[in-house]
């Protein structure tokens, strides 16, 4: 029998590694931006072009390569971090594995030039899909300039399950969010297609948040700290009145690098139990800093998910560092009875004092109120000149019913009597017994299947606004607007871009009156950002539900009979009644031996 294991060439094993480490262009700006602080550059330039499909470029002002290690760099399991297995237990850098650039070069054309201080000239090294090209040396600054092109080029199949350049674009500004968020003490740029995106000076950790998600939030973080000789807990959290349902800004980082970590997520929201509204977030910037041999970082390809030795206790300091604050800042409600001087309440010892008199008080005193005749209707003469005048014919007394919320049609002026339980559920009988549907839901259904038939049809049903207000939408948010703003339209928003990330409220759909326009399209815009590139037809779903959800009537209003029984026609009419656009049950029905 003849053997059948080979070991794979070293560029179809690049490959394999690649779709680990490369997975998309935002993998690029990752890998490419932590190696440049790594090399302690204090400033970082990136330019993309089609959203990273064509180019990445990463310049930095770094310590550089020589010759030799510019070499070395790109092949497998090369590294500056690494000497023996300890060190992996030690680490205080981003990258270590030495994967990245063997696997870029692979999937790739990569061209790099390089300099070291000491050097009079640089090194420029060209490769091609793993395959090497030409090494040269050039005139270059200090530091080190990435170049990568058409990436994916020589992966077919990988390329075309890319998505929209809208899409990539918005997944590569996040992960240059989390960069600099965690670096501010560096200064860094980026362009897309020649426009630029941001440009962050060095600053302290408020000054780069206000810098990137714009400075509305300076009125809504509260510092948070907490030294101990297990972490240093430091960061910002938000007020509870700036929780919202979508569009928090939640960064978690430890020594230096982003982690997603739900168990302390819990420690955050726990803090704010019952000073938030059930099913809404709260932002926080939160950094740890911790012995690097109590973590593990290298439980996950991109070192996102981090497993801490002492979670428990991490988690009290947390939560204790976060609830200080709120109270520290009078952000948990409660009373103060002291006070710095005593109120002036004005003392009339005298009746002439503040020039009025005492009121005389006139009375009869044989007057009984249980004799027979004090009852008489000779003792209330004068109660019909009271009410002289203000006799009214039926036919005067206007409605006093609300205006209902719905125009109900004539087949349904007349319908079955519904039961409305609590502000919550609406209950009818039906042939097989009691209907019982969630108002709330309910409504969601149907505004759900009328946004998307305005969008479908792109038809505008919008109402203006007196004044029109003004919405902040980070860099990654706007990267997402080309996409939206055609069925934001359509849905009735009146959106105009005033540049800088920000857009101006025009006119917003009708019937929403009493909704904030700025947080109802931050949410919209939000949500559109976490569909993640879905096709546009999902893309109308989420901008649908959204909208659906916030217009909602919501639990606890008051509905007239009139109001209930559209509602329910409505419902029944649609696509699924049973259900939420999301899955969630909508009505259910009682049968009639259960009731028995």
């Amino acid at each position: 029998m003849s053997d059948v294991i080979q070991v794979l060439p070293d560029s179809v094993a690049n490959q394999i590694a690649a779709g680990e480490v490369i997975q998309r262009p935002a993998s690029l700006i990752k890998e490419l931006v932590e190696n440049s602080i790594d090399a302690g550059a204090t400033r970082i330039d990136v330019v993309v072009v089609e959203a990273g499909k064509a180019l990445v470029q990463v310049i930095d002002n770094g310590k550089g390569m020589s010759e030799m290690d510019a070499r070395l760099a790109f092949e497998r399991h090369a590294t500056s971090k690494i000497r023996k297995a300890d060190d992996l237990f030690s680490l205080r850098t981003m990258g270590f594995r030495g994967e990245a650039l063997a696997s870029i070069a692979a999937v790739a054309q990569v061209e790099l030039r390089t300099r070291m201080e000491s050097d009079e000239l640089g090194t420029c090294i060209r490769i091609n899909g793993s395959r090497f090209e030409s090494q040269e040396s050039v005139s270059c600054p200090k530091g080190s300039n990435f170049c990568v092109k058409n990436l994916f080029y020589n992966i077919p199949a990988r390329r075309k399950f890319l998505k929209s350049n809208a899409t990539e674009l918005n997944n590569m500004l996040t992960e240059f969010e989390r960069i600099v968020l965690v670096n501010p003490a560096v200064s860094f740029s980026i362009k897309h297609n020649g426009l630029e995106l941001m440009n962050l000076p060095a600053a302290g950790l408020k000054q780069r948040i206000l810098a990137v998600f714009g400075k509305k939030l300076n009125e809504e973080l509260l510092p948070i700290e907490a030294n101990t000789s297990l972490v240093h807990v430091s960061g910002y959290v938000g007020v509870p009145e700036s929780s919202r349902k979508k569009g928090a800004r939640q960064f978690f980082f430890v020594n230096g690098r982003f982690m997603r970590h739900p168990y302390f997520h819990k420690a955050v929201m726990e803090s704010f139990n019952r000073l938030v509204p059930e099913g809404e977030q709260i932002s926080y910037f939160i950094a740890f800093q911790v012995d690097p041999a109590t973590i593990d970082v290298n439980i996950h390809p991109t070192k996102t998910e981090i497993k801490f030795e002492n979670e428990q206790a991490i988690w009290q300091i947390l939560e204790a560092a976060i609830k200080e604050a709120l109270g520290r800042f009078n952000e948990v409600p409660s009373i103060d009875f002291d006070t710095e001087g005593k109120p002036e309440i004005p003392i009339f010892d005298s009746p002439n004092r503040m020039g009025f008199s005492m009121p005389k008080v006139d009375y009869n005193p044989s007057y009984n109120p249980f004799h027979p005749q004090a009852t008489a209707k000779k003792d209330v003469v004068g109660w019909d000149s009271v009410y002289a005048g203000l006799e009214r014919s039926s036919e005067d007394v206007p409605d006093s019913k609300p205006e209902p919320m719905f125009a109900v049609p004539d087949e349904l002026a007349a319908p079955n009597e519904f039961l409305q339980y609590k502000g919550r559920l609406i209950i009818t009988s039906v042939r097989s017994g009691l209907m019982l549907i969630d108002q709330h839901k309910a409504h969601i259904r149907v505004l759900y299947d009328r946004y998307l038939a305005q969008m479908a049809a792109r038809k505008t049903v919008s109402q203006g606004i007196l004044f029109p207000e003004v919405v902040q939408l980070s860099a990654s948010e706007c990267a997402v607007m080309p996409d939206v703003m055609d069925d934001l339209g359509f849905l009735g928003f009146d959106l105009s871009n005033l540049g800088g990330g920000s857009y101006s409220i025009n006119g917003i759909p009708a019937g929403i009156d009493g909704l904030n326009p700025v947080r109802l399209v931050h949410d919209i815009v939000s949500a559109a950002v976490e569909t993640n590139g879905c096709a546009k037809d999902g893309l109308h779903e989420s901008l649908a539900l959204s909208l659906a959800r916030a217009a909602a009537i919501v639990h606890g209003q008051v509905l007239s009979q009139q109001e209930m029984s559209h509602l329910v026609a409505d419902l029944l009419g649609s696509s699924s009644p049973e259900y939420t656009p999301d899955g969630e049950r909508v009505l259910t029905i009682l049968p009639d031996a259960s009731l028995l």
